[in-house]
């Protein structure tokens, strides 16, 4: 059964708002990655540069394929690893927005295991942005009184529950090279 805390989320996701929402290691923040005003406010909490791009959070990988291609050298690979806590680095597709990679050709990844994030991407009915809750050089927040004192109420909702029991954000590495970026 889908919580309600899931179902006023995923609304308010539809409306261009941004949520706090535990992941597999550290709350994140998440919106609509078509939402531009959404990106823009984000950015401006986070006081973060446009220019650095966001990672897309799924529940699966048919939520990303609008946004990604999946090289076929290593697709094997990187559908083994998913749902899970690894992060790829693909290559975006070409009518990418340019708010959501930074201006990159490439865009980072997650089809999560995390059970509640999942859930809340399911509903939404497509991938969303998620970006460590913090401001940017700070701490990421690992319970929503650490998001509260950083954000106060500029937030449109935190969502209590359980972080997925990693102690560091999870690895991220590039498809195309097969190099780690974050081990």
């Amino acid at each position: 059964m889908i919580s309600f805390q899931v179902r006023l989320a995923a609304e308010i996701l539809h409306k261009g708002g941004i949520i706090a929402c535990p992941t597999e290691s550290v709350y994140g923040l998440s919106c609509d990655p078509l939402n531009q005003s959404a990106i823009e406010r984000l950015l401006a909490l986070k006081q973060r540069p446009d220019t650095k791009g966001f990672i897309l959070i799924a529940s699966r990988i048919e939520q990303l394929e609008p946004f990604v291609s999946i090289p076929d050298n290593c697709r094997e690979e990187i559908e083994q690893s998913w749902p899970g806590p690894f992060t790829w680095v693909l290559p975006a597709k070409a009518d990418l927005p340019v708010w959501i990679s930074g201006g990159r050709d490439t865009i980072a990844a997650r089809v999560t295991a995390h059970a509640q994030m999942a859930s809340i991407c399911d509903i939404y009915g497509g991938c969303l942005v998620s970006t460590s809750a913090n401001i940017s050089g700070q701490p990421p927040a690992r319970n929503p009184l650490q998001v509260r004192k950083q954000f106060d109420d500029s937030l449109d909702m935190i969502v209590g529950g359980k972080l997925g029991g990693l102690a560091r954000p999870t690895p991220i590495r590039d498809a195309v090279s097969g190099k780690f970026i974050r081990r």
